[in-house]
């Protein structure tokens, strides 16, 4: 009888990692049908952080709360309480940032105009709830404000020379000329899960690496920059600080607002006790969106192998694709769904059909 952990992160917009799990097991089910399921979805603080949470911790409950999202209009979402525990007695907050100011939640980018308000929003509210620990993930950030919507919501005022609050979003980063955090809320234990390691600002920074991802052009990277780094002098901020860029700079302003950086998919995989589901699995599948040359490098599929290979289980990978610059020769075994579906539209538009399809290939390969 075949252990299988099945352990895949979100595949990004299509499908949530507990429903591609499931496809994995159904198809690896047809196959071998004696083989019996642990289902640990994943996520490296992007997409699909609270939903990992949810699946994974007994007695997890949805928060309901309305917050300002990306797209300027008030959004209906959620946070997630965990149950009190000895390290936290009011119990534990999961908040990402995805599901409050994420990309996906854009029909059209807005790369000066949306903002982090809707995150903070949810981490108020969750404040407000009594919670006295914060695990936040900052993944699929849909703006570069360098975090001020957040620290705003959180009671932080940016001033613009007349004393005026400044614009939101990227927009109004150049007239920020003084910051009161007089009223900034006390931050409790908190963790940021995140799997960029990017500075604020320069070559690698927020602006450069992630702004054309969010809308911005080649042209106006320059002036974002200029903006953060403006920003991280009145925040007292160290921008060549690892991580500070992550979404879109929301990582410097956590790190202010006094939280600690964390590798996501470490930290995700401690919290579900993915660990132990290895330690006596035969077959650990994992997978994401697109594997390609940034997967080696702390996120979710690569982490996972290294934790199969310490158990002796044998490591397989099922992606939307594979990229040329990949490197899977962690993996026994792989499969692609554009290439078993034989598009990458095919691909998206059935992504739980061909993980199945995957689960039945991977079931074969072993």
């Amino acid at each position: 009888m075949t252990r299988v952990v099945l352990a895949p992160d979100s595949f990004k917009g299509t499908i949530t990692a507990a429903d591609a799990a499931a496809s994995l097991a159904e198809g690896w089910a047809s196959v071998d049908p004696s083989a019996t399921f642990v289902h640990r979805p994943m996520a490296d603080g992007g997409e699909g952080t609270v939903a990992a949470f949810a699946a994974a911790v007994p007695g997890a409950r949805r928060m309901p709360v309305v917050v300002d999202g990306p797209a300027g209009v008030p959004l209906e979402t959620s946070w997630l309480l965990l149950p009190p525990s000895a390290g936290s007695p009011g119990g534990t907050g999961v908040i990402d940032l995805a599901s409050t100011s994420g990309i996906e939640l854009l029909d059209d980018l807005r790369p000066w105009d949306a903002d982090t308000t809707g995150f903070g929003q949810a981490i108020a509210a969750a404040l407000d709830h009594g919670v006295t620990r914060l695990v936040v993930g900052i993944g699929s950030s849909a703006s570069t404000d360098g975090g001020t919507g957040m620290l705003s919501a959180l009671g932080a005022r940016f001033l613009d020379a007349s004393g005026e609050p400044v614009a939101r979003g990227a927009r109004g980063l150049a007239d920020i000329a003084s910051v009161d955090l007089s009223a900034l809320r006390t931050a409790p234990q908190v963790r940021v899960l995140t799997d960029v390691t990017n500075p604020l600002v320069g070559p690698r920074g927020a602006a450069a690496v992630f702004g054309p991802q969010k809308g911005l052009d080649a042209s106006e990277l320059s002036d974002v920059d200029a903006g953060l780094a403006r920003l991280a002098d009145q925040l007292c901020l160290d921008a060549a600080l690892p991580g500070t860029g992550a979404a879109g700079g929301t990582g410097g302003a956590l790190v202010v607002w006094g939280a600690a950086l964390a590798p996501g998919a470490a930290e995700v995989a401690e919290l579900i006790g993915l660990a132990d589901a290895i330690s006596d699995a035969d077959v650990v599948i994992t997978g994401e969106g697109s594997y390609d040359g940034q997967s080696g490098d702390g996120k979710v599929p690569s982490f996972i192998a290294g934790l199969a290979a310490s158990a002796g289980a044998v490591a397989l990978l099922a992606a939307g694709r594979i990229t040329s610059d990949s490197d899977v020769s962690l993996f026994a075994a792989s499969a692609s769904l554009t290439d078993i579906a034989g598009s990458s539209d095919a691909a998206l538009a059935e992504s739980a059909r061909w993980l199945r399809e995957a689960g039945a290939l991977l079931a074969s390969s072993v």
